[in-house]
């Protein structure tokens, strides 16, 4: 059976997503932006191949994925501004 463009838009978040896992685990001091941003576009590369090829429970588990992404860059932002803070004092 041929690929079609949804489950490539798919493979291309599962890599994002494994990539993230794998910067996570192998680097000390990872950044913030760059895993949870990587997450994040994992997550919405797969709700895309999922819209197409609906799946329900990985729909809900991508949801969850990428709110989790959303709130760790947030998280990150305010840390990147409190520390900017600090040294303006």
């Amino acid at each position: 059976m041929p690929l079609d463009w949804a489950s490539l838009v798919g493979f291309v978040g599962t890599a994002c997503i494994i990539a993230a896992y794998a910067y996570l685990t192998l680097v000390k001091s990872p950044d913030p932006f760059l895993l949870h941003g990587t997450n994040l576009a994992g997550a919405a590369f797969l709700t895309v191949s999922l819209a197409v090829h609906t799946n329900w429970p990985s729909l809900v588990l991508e949801g969850f994925w990428a709110a989790i992404a959303v709130t760790g860059l947030v998280r990150a932002v305010n840390a990147r501004r409190a520390a900017g803070r600090e040294e303006a004092r």
